[in-house]
């Protein structure tokens, strides 16, 4: 799933958080949740003094209905001089459920003015070698691409997959319509040893304690560049439901801790 700005990859909350196309395998939990977002960590001369925020995430759907979700980041950063800058960014996403077609459509307002808008669709290829993804905005365009990604909610199956497994990596190449709305990125997952302390955020259900989850560790690259550093750097505990807590949001020069504050489970649609 995206956080602050739309160049960023969207974050697996759950972002980021589904299926891959059948039914097997976990059962992503449909849910709302509220993250509050403040400064972990300032380097730099450009990099912001203060910082406070906050991350709307909805999810719903099934595997036979496809998935929905709907996420909203506010951050207000504040620099070392000058005004305030917030930042609204807005995303509504829906993939259907064997992982074949994303709609994605993301606004991003700065200061209360709308400066970008992404509106788009990708579907794969009947014979899985192919993507095209078409777009509404920024301007009418079609791009092909002979590669297959993954979608976030297949993303977040296959990290949930290894984890289990015991696997400790996932190379993936990823597109969730962020950035151009027309980049596959590439990516690096860390997965930790499963946890067992109790977890961090403050409003966890009571679900959610006793669940197993795994810290992760996400690196997006730019495509092509695989040795370069990150364009972003996504980190959270990664619930084996598919809800994620204790976020790390990395932009380089500034990175956002972002905690559970609210969380409220969403009725499960049995398949039919």
């Amino acid at each position: 799933m995206t956080f602050f700005k739309a160049t960023a990859p969207f974050f697996a909350l759950g972002l980021w958080v589904g299926p891959v196309g059948a039914v097997e395998g976990p059962v992503f939990v449909p849910h709302r949740a509220i993250y509050d977002l403040s400064l972990l960590k300032s380097t730099g001369t450009s990099a912001p003094a203060s910082a406070r925020g906050r991350i709307a995430f909805d999810f719903s759907g099934s595997a036979c209905d496809g998935f929905v979700t709907t996420f909203r980041q506010v951050t207000e950063l504040q620099p070392s001089e000058g005004e305030t800058r917030t930042s609204d960014m807005r995303s509504t996403t829906f993939e259907d459920g064997p992982g074949k077609v994303l709609r994605f459509k993301i606004e991003t307002l700065v200061n209360g003015r709308l400066s970008e808008t992404i509106d788009g669709t990708a579907q794969k290829a009947d014979d899985g070698e192919a993507v095209s993804i078409d777009l509404r905005a920024p301007k009418l365009a079609k791009h092909d691409f002979g590669v297959v990604p993954l979608f976030p909610t297949e993303q977040v199956r296959m990290m949930i997959a290894a984890a289990k497994a015991g696997k400790h990596t996932v190379e993936a190449k990823v597109f969730d319509g962020s950035d151009t709305g027309a980049k596959i990125f590439d990516t690096l997952a860390v997965i930790g040893a499963q946890a067992s302390n109790p977890p961090d955020d403050t409003a966890l259900h009571d679900a959610l304690k006793t669940m197993p989850r795994w810290p992760v560790v996400v690196s997006y690259f730019d495509p092509g560049k695989p040795d370069a550093t990150p364009t972003y750097i996504l980190g959270f505990d990664l619930y084996e439901n598919g809800v994620s807590g204790n976020l790390r949001l990395d932009y380089g020069d500034f990175v956002l801790a972002g905690m559970m504050s609210k969380y409220e489970p969403l009725p499960v649609k049995d398949c039919k």
